[in-house]
């Protein structure tokens, strides 16, 4: 495991959640791939090899009480498929057009504050771009 079990009790505790043995794992592999934004599937294929008792039924249920607990959030881009990350400081996403990947994003979006609409209470604000990636636009220069 990345990080210490018995502090990932502790987060999960913390919000309301048992500690299961699933829950931990699940967690503790969200938390050493915080740059990747994943499927549940994604998710299910890396841990199921370790783990084969793992259903892709837990995973789902478990990534889902995670985002109801304020644990991961949900990235939406494409319209069909649902990506998770941990929840971490407020950013946006970009969806590169080439290779598909979503990366992230920091830059200030003032229009797009918590605090913009008069008269709302903002719980969350998502942004995403779609364009081409850093990596992608290199590759394109190079050929």
């Amino acid at each position: 495991m990345i990080a210490n079990s018995l502090h990932l009790k502790e987060i999960l505790t913390a919000k309301g959640l048992k500690p299961t043995y699933q829950r931990i794992l699940i967690l503790n592999y969200l938390s050493g791939n915080t740059k990747k934004h994943l499927t549940t599937e994604q998710v299910y294929e890396a841990l199921s090899k370790k783990t084969p008792t793992l259903s892709l039924t837990t995973v789902y249920n478990t990534l889902g009480s995670f985002l109801d607990a304020g644990l991961v959030s949900a990235i939406t881009i494409t319209g069909t498929e649902v990506r998770y990350e941990l929840t971490t400081t407020p950013h946006h996403h970009l969806l590169c057009k080439c290779c598909g990947r979503i990366i992230d994003i920091d830059i200030q979006c003032p229009n797009a504050s918590r605090k913009s609409i008069k008269g709302y209470k903002i719980d969350e604000v998502h942004g995403y771009f779609k364009g081409i990636c850093k990596s992608c636009l290199k590759r394109q220069r190079e050929q």
